[in-house]
């Protein structure tokens, strides 16, 4: 590599999606409506949650910190996402961006053990049922929960630490709508396969982990369900199962898709495809696919409406 082009650098440009003046004030407005239903839908969930009763359950426990992490990563995004659309000046100071990079980074990690968490909740639901409440006790939920945040945190401070020993880079315009790290990595002068191969390899550990362990706990949850003598039962079991594994096919989906692909870290249009997925469409889908699938969540939010409107 040429180390006369290699500099230190103080910001970096983000190219976007497109420079097409129709395409930029067409996804500026989708995006735009997109984020609002991203808000609106998980701080309602959360909200809906905290003030109706019959929802003081785990499970609507750890479904209320799925939201709110999908609220922070797509305000993490979307917002200055948007200012880059809507701009010509397309830039992020340098601190802006390893900030931005740990924040986005430590709530997908987050959302990958939350949902491990949800899937093992199920499983003691559905096959404990007479224990659920004495396994599944508050001090278990906090202590599950608080890990979950714990593995974002710690995953994202190594690959942060590393990042920030890159000394210098060939250019600062970055091929992607965000401050991501694999774009991010193509740009350094020095030699960045350390940081590459830990990327792969902590983002392959923590999808193994989280889907051998989602994968067991719903073979005992299938097994449990074929067992069932009331077909009412079984159809129940599967309804409340249906949602959490709707979201779960959608987002590691991608995530497999993205990290999990040795040399993938090249932003081409289909990286770009699949990051706009999982990054503004899935926070999105999330609170859609636990509100319109759950009747429970259906039947509290109207008695929140209804309250709203005849008190």
């Amino acid at each position: 590599m040429d180390k006369k082009n290699c500099t230190t650098v103080t910001e970096f440009f983000l190219l976007g999606l497109t420079d097409t003046l129709e395409l930029r004030v067409f996804f500026s407005l989708l995006f735009l409506l997109i984020y609002g239903v991203t808000v609106l839908g998980n701080l309602g969930m959360i909200a809906v949650i905290q003030v109706s009763s019959r929802l003081h359950t785990p499970m609507y426990f750890f479904l209320s910190h799925l939201s709110f992490v999908d609220f922070c990563y797509s305000t993490i995004i979307v917002p200055k996402m948007l200012a880059n659309i809507l701009n010509e000046y397309k830039a992020v100071s340098f601190l802006g961006c390893m900030v931005q990079f740990y924040s986005f980074c430590t709530c997908v990690v987050t959302e990958v053990y939350l949902l491990t968490v949800m899937a093992y909740d199920r499983f003691l639901a559905i096959c404990s049922p007479l224990l659920y409440m004495v396994s599944m006790s508050q001090k278990l939920r906090m202590l599950l929960v608080s890990g979950c945040y714990l593995c974002g945190t710690v995953c994202s401070l190594i690959h942060l630490c590393l990042a920030l020993e890159i000394p210098s880079y060939r250019s600062n315009v970055i091929n992607h709508f965000f401050c991501d790290l694999p774009p991010l990595l193509s740009l350094a002068c020095s030699d960045v396969t350390m940081n590459e191969l830990l990327l792969y390899t902590v983002a392959t550990f923590n999808e193994v982990i989280s889907i051998v362990i989602i994968l067991t706990s719903y073979l005992f949850i299938l097994i449990t369900i074929l067992r069932m003598r009331s077909a009412e039962g079984r159809r129940k079991a599967f309804a409340t199962c249906a949602s959490h594994l709707t979201a779960i096919a959608v987002f590691h989906g991608t995530i497999l898709f993205i990290y999990c692909r040795p040399g993938s870290g090249n932003s081409t249009s289909t990286d770009k495809v699949a990051s706009v997925f999982y990054t503004i469409v899935i926070p999105m889908l999330n609170p859609l696919i636990y509100s319109l699938r759950n009747k429970d969540v259906k039947e509290a939010l109207r008695n929140v409406l209804r309250s709203r409107i005849f008190s």
